[in-house]
């Protein structure tokens, strides 16, 4: 169905319904657009909505400074419980995937096997883990494991490596090992754990077809004795809790997720110094080895304006309510104003939780309500409309994965004229007729896209179901019928011209493209 995919978007007017998607997506996760409706007005919350302040510190020679988004954060944790053990945490968050629930005696570790959300802090798969591993009085350990047959380009391994690597220096000021390892998830993982006579095994949730793999691949080879259990750490309403179906729409889920806002939208407990460390050594990791595998795609180079890590996330996030909240609620459609958050690499890679920028800027609601309102409707409801579509249909990445009326609809008009046809290379070249296609194509490159070479087949919930928004109609409704696009929405050069200045769109990009 994907070559059936690639002839719908063979006509380059689709490039007003995928600019929509690319352009919000590609800039900052939580802008991820999938329907034309406005975000709702919601009530009360689960922390407080104090205006934010700077708090003054004193260095040691006396003098007053700025304390930093992270350190107020870090304060904030512990504020909210000295540890997971003492923190009453959601049970609702997590599913057992294995049969068996009660750990082997001769446990000597927990595994916290990290998959989608790398990083320590505010992470709710770590912190069960590490419960699990306090209150078995046994070592924690964490372990990445890098599948040969599943490589990401250059740009997207470097950023995700380097994160790890900081991931395994605080995992080290904490008494947990950390362990990168290489091969076929299932294999890799379950040998480890019987290598080091793991007692529990917790994994992050991820609603993409492979990772679902790679964890019904690890559940089938663990020893029969040790328990297996995932946590959604990605979405502030877990998925499984948030819909236990298909959604139609925003407006479906919408009231779903507000229903359980308050419940899950909670300040996190910090990951602690571990209190039972491993007698054994991590195996030394070769960072630079990992980070030169010849078998990695180096096409495509690594950006400079995005450091990876957790530390340049939360640094990213207090600019973004510094300087742009304030914007986000009226300019965040608009490509040449600067409203959006840029921290969509940091949450796809799970390097700083989408629930950790929801709870800073919800802090600002009675300062800048329209844009708080506005963030929460983007980063949370449709973000997790996202994760229900890919998590509910099997067939997120195909024509087939649509409403029956969209496909309908696109196969009675497939054989409709068009006037221009380009192939896929003249499409990420830059090389159509219009000037606002290449110019986006170039936005695109320089601003940069964290998920895959290429923008439809994304490694990410949000770029999938943008777009099938933007393709084939999905979370949408029936639009009056025309040639080519029948009753899917249709967008052009005059509509985006009455929405942003085109022009200056075009004049910023305008260079790189002759």
């Amino acid at each position: 169905m994907r070559e059936r995919l690639a002839l719908v978007i063979s006509h380059p007017q689709l490039f007003w319904k995928i600019r929509s998607s690319w352009t919000h997506y590609f800039r900052s996760l939580n802008q991820t657009k999938m329907s034309g409706s406005t975000a709702q007005k919601r009530e009360g919350g689960a922390i407080g909505e104090e205006e934010v302040e700077e708090k003054k510190v004193k260095t040691e020679d006396g003098e007053e400074t700025n304390q930093s988004l992270a350190s107020k954060v870090a304060a904030q944790r512990v504020k909210c419980a000295v540890s997971v053990a003492e923190f009453s945490f959601n049970k609702q968050r997590v599913q057992v995937i294995s049969d068996v629930k009660d750990m082997p005696e001769d446990n000597k570790g927990i595994l916290y096997w990290m998959l989608r959300d790398q990083r320590v802090q505010d992470n709710w798969a770590m912190l069960y883990a590490q419960r699990l591993a306090i209150k078995q009085e046994v070592p924690l350990h964490v372990c990445f494991c890098l599948v040969p047959t599943s490589l990401h380009p250059r740009r997207h391994h470097m950023f995700m490596l380097k994160g790890l690597k900081e991931v395994q220096e605080e995992l080290a000021d904490l008494d947990v090992s950390f362990h990168l390892l290489t091969g076929e998830a299932g294999e890799t993982v379950a040998k480890f754990v019987e290598q080091n006579k793991i007692g529990g095994v917790v994994t992050d949730f991820s609603p993409l077809r492979q990772p679902r793999k790679w964890v019904e691949d690890v559940a089938s080879l663990l020893p029969k004795n040790v328990p297996f259990c995932q946590v959604d750490a990605h979405s502030v309403v877990p998925c499984w809790v948030a819909s236990d179906k298909l959604e139609y729409a925003a407006r479906t889920i919408r009231p779903k997720i507000h229903k359980h806002l308050n419940t899950f939208l909670t300040e996190y407990p910090p990951v602690i110094k571990h209190p039972h460390k491993a007698e054994t050594k991590a195996e030394q990791i070769d960072w630079e080895e990992a980070m030169n595998n010849p078998d990695v795609d180096g096409t495509i180079t690594e950006i400079n304006w995005a450091t990876p890590g957790s530390a340049a996330a939360f640094e990213m996030l207090d600019s973004f309510i510094k300087e742009r909240l304030k914007y986000f609620g009226t300019e965040r459609n608009d490509p040449t104003k600067e409203a959006l958050s840029n921290l969509s690499p940091w949450i796809h890679f799970g390097q700083i939780a989408a629930q950790r920028c929801v709870l800073e800027v919800k802090k600002l609601k009675n300062k800048y309500k329209d844009s708080v309102d506005s963030y929460i409707e983007e980063l949370v409801v449709r973000k997790e409309l996202a994760e229900n579509f890919c998590f509910f249909n099997k067939k997120y990445d195909s024509i087939e994965g649509t409403n029956e009326w969209a496909k309908k609809t696109l196969e009675a008009h497939a054989k409709d004229t068009r006037k221009y046809t380009y192939t896929k290379e003249q499409f990420e070249k830059a090389k159509t007729h219009e000037d606002l296609w290449n110019a986006a194509q170039m936005a695109l490159e320089i601003s940069i896209y964290l998920n895959d070479k290429y923008s439809l087949d994304g490694s990410d919930p949000n770029g999938y179901t943008g777009c099938m928004w933007s393709i084939c109609g999905v979370h949408d409704q029936g639009w009056a019928e025309r040639d080519i696009f029948g009753k899917v929405r249709y967008m052009n050069y005059d509509g985006c011209k009455r929405k942003f200045d085109v022009d200056l769109f075009v004049s910023r990009y305008k260079g790189a493209l002759n």
